[in-house]
Parts: C-alpha cells; structure tokens; sequence
C-alpha cells in the first residue's frame, strides 16, 4: 500500500462499461515525509475520497479487487482515507 493526496478529478463521459458509477481522481503519491513523488496517477476511488485528502492506494492487477463483487478495470485504486500520521523517527 502507498500513500497519496487528492489533487484532482477526472470525468469521462466516454469509458469502459467497468468503469461506469466509478468515481476517478488524480492523486500525488507521497513519500513518508509527506512530499510528493513520481508522476500524478488517475486512480478509481473505493473510499469516497475528497480533494486535499491523504489516501491508501493500491496499484496493479490488486486495484480492481477494490470494487468486488463487480470489475473494474484500473491499475490503481483507493482503498482508505487517512485520518492521522505519526512516524517515531528512521528504524534501524
């Protein structure tokens, strides 16, 4: 699982039968000191996320598993909102 912020919508009016009903966002994967990394994702939203959140996503064949018992297909998907962060430090 991998962390990212909401950082937009997007609407299709013309798209796979699979994805009709399904709710897509932009988002920013995160780094754990919360500055973003790589490329924004367009991710299918299986938690009612909102603009600015920070949210739990999956990537991968795993991401269509979000919407069960239909199909989605997508290669990244929302699957939690994040209510709260705390780190200890670097592990050793």
């Amino acid at each position: 699982m991998n962390l990212a912020r909401v950082v937009g919508r997007v609407v299709s009016t013309h798209k796979d039968s699979g994805l009709a009903g399904s709710t897509l966002l932009m988002i920013q994967p995160i780094g754990p000191d919360l500055t973003a990394r790589g490329r924004i994702l367009v991710a299918t939203d299986a938690a009612g996320a909102g603009a600015g959140e920070i949210v739990i996503y999956i990537r991968g064949r795993e991401a269509a598993f979000a919407s069960l018992p239909g199909f989605v297909p997508t290669d990244a998907g929302i699957v939690g909102v994040v209510d709260e962060i705390s780190s200890r430090g670097a592990r050793s």
